[in-house]
């Protein structure tokens, strides 16, 4: 499961998607968030799906792909799903337990919000996958660059938010080579008592803080040497271009507002 994790990948393409300005992306994903909320009723979270389809359809990239790469989200999707579906007491009766009633307001709001959370992942992956680190980084610092009037360091954030991103990956596949290599010793991890497989992790947890931290080491020591003094005074190699796509592509998403408000229950 860990080397199928997706988050934070580059997945490389010439796909419409692709091709968009990061830029525009990183805005689109902001502002699908925010329209995400206007659905409220089976149309318009229907309507959320088949628009996320499609980006993934035009993004190139295998939809079977993402979907096992979510899977480590499946869990909080069902937990999601169940805490609407037992505390939520809307609408009429669907299931008597006994100690408790499901009502079919709880069962349609879990599935929304669960509907919700999934569209939201899958945006923001479709981001990750056709965008390279370095466009994040420049498109974050470029979007931010207003606050620099407020000594916002802005160039810093956005390197230390790319370097997150870049890292999550990398932090996979060394947890997942420690766990084998810990398992070729003997350990189990998947079986036994809940305390006995947390007492497991502590030798998963320490090798990797350690790995972790000299990963950081090794970086800051890099950056140095090349002679990084922080975002004043520096160029750029690979220059960002609006074009009319990435216009097009944000008045896509007011239009997809627009139907959602006239179709809002």
């Amino acid at each position: 499961m860990l080397e199928k994790m997706i988050f934070g990948r580059y997945i490389p393409g010439d796909s419409i998607v692709h091709r968009i300005d990061a830029r525009a992306k990183l805005l689109f994903v902001f502002l699908f968030i925010a329209i995400v909320f206007m659905a409220n009723n089976w149309i318009t979270y229907g309507l959320l799906i088949v628009f996320t389809l499609a980006i993934v359809k035009l993004s190139g990239i295998r939809f079977y792909f993402i979907l096992s790469g979510l899977k480590p989200i499946v869990f909080l999707l069902i937990f999601t799903f169940l805490l609407h579906v037992f505390f939520t007491k809307e609408g009429y009766v669907l299931i008597d337990l006994g100690y408790t009633e499901i009502y079919t307001g709880g069962v349609i709001q879990g599935v929304f919000i669960a509907i919700r959370f999934f569209v939201l992942v899958v945006m923001t992956t479709i981001l990750t996958l056709s965008t390279t680190p370095i466009s994040i980084t420049d498109a974050i610092e470029l979007l931010l660059g207003p606050l620099k009037k407020w000594k916002l360091p802005v160039h810093e954030l956005a390197l230390m938010m790319s370097i997150s991103l870049r890292f999550i990956p990398t932090l996979m596949d060394e947890t997942d080579k420690i766990m084998k290599a810990q398992m070729a010793r003997g350990s189990d991890m998947t079986s036994g008592p809940f305390k006995e497989r947390l007492k497991a992790i502590v030798p998963l947890l320490i090798p990797l803080f350690v790995s972790a931290f000299k990963r950081a080491e090794d970086l800051a020591t890099a950056m140095e040497v090349r002679g990084y003094r922080g975002g004043e005074g520096r160029t750029r190699y690979r220059q960002l271009h609006w074009q009319t796509r990435d216009t097009l592509a944000l008045m896509l998403l007011v239009v997809l507002a627009a139907v959602l408000w006239l179709l809002r229950g």
